[in-house]
């Protein structure tokens, strides 16, 4: 599956301020949409490395009426991008179906309304937060810590009775995580499968990408981008968060008619 990535920020590192206003917003889910995205994932806080926190009013003031919006006339799969369980639950109640939340659900809240909704959920692995992750993170071995995390996030949240079927896992590429660490979990990724539940990967336009190709420019990590959709589709991962749908959803049906999966 392609999760288009909607940002209803100012500030996110590759697109802030250009789909702020819900009507611009709205305007980007239908071209996703148009190019074949399965889900459209609405964020209103930036989770780039740095970023300061936006206070939850302020956040659903972004992101609810872009939910509500394109719920009113698409029926597929909307997914809130944010770590704040009020945020979450003001998204679902529009109309959302999945929250991604890149803390992993750290927060008791944010289990509580997941499992209380009965929502799709995406538990991500980041180590710290958006404002101190990238200050020199370690790790004795990068895949068997995350792939311990993934094992952890499954045994609580399904005691807290959220539905395992609605679990999918995201190893957080970028975040809290060196360029080694980045390229290690990408090499070993069918080893983070836990739990016979799918892995969701977000590599786009990211400045690892960047630092590989020595090259700063957002327009230069495009296609290496849609490289690594069709190397982590074959590696395992089933849904992928992007920036640009058409491209990297016809690579993924590509690699999928290759591997003779039903396209």
């Amino acid at each position: 599956m392609i999760m288009g990535i909607l940002n209803v920020t100012p500030d996110s590192f590759s697109d802030g301020g250009l789909h702020h206003e819900p009507g611009t917003a709205l305007e980007r889910a239908r071209r996703m949409i148009a190019e074949g995205a399965d889900i459209v994932d609405v964020g209103g806080e930036s989770t780039r490395p740095g970023a300061e926190p936006v206070p939850e009013a302020e956040e659903i003031e972004r992101v609810q009426p872009v939910v509500e919006a394109l719920r009113s006339e698409w029926d597929g799969l909307i997914s809130i991008d944010t770590m704040k369980p009020g945020v979450a639950h003001a998204a679902l109640e529009v109309g959302a179906d999945i929250v991604n939340d890149v803390a992993g659900l750290r927060d008791p809240g944010m289990i509580e309304v997941c499992a209380r909704s009965g929502c799709g959920v995406v538990a991500m692995h980041m180590r710290g937060e958006p404002r101190t992750m990238q200050q020199a993170p370690e790790y004795e071995d990068v895949v068997t810590e995350v792939r311990s995390f993934f094992e952890e996030r499954l045994a609580t949240l399904t005691s807290a009775g959220i539905d395992p079927e609605s679990l999918c896992f995201d190893p957080g590429i970028g975040f809290g995580k060196t360029l080694d660490h980045n390229l290690t979990l990408l090499r070993e990724l069918s080893a983070l499968q836990v739990g016979g539940r799918p892995l969701l990967i977000g590599v786009s336009r990211k400045s690892f990408i960047g630092r590989v190709l020595e090259s700063d420019a957002l327009e230069d990590r495009e296609w290496p981008t849609v490289a690594l959709t069709a190397w982590t589709r074959e590696s395992g991962a089933r849904i992928h968060r992007v920036h640009e749908v058409r491209p990297n959803r016809e690579a993924l049906r590509m690699v999928e008619a290759v591997l003779g999966s039903p396209v």
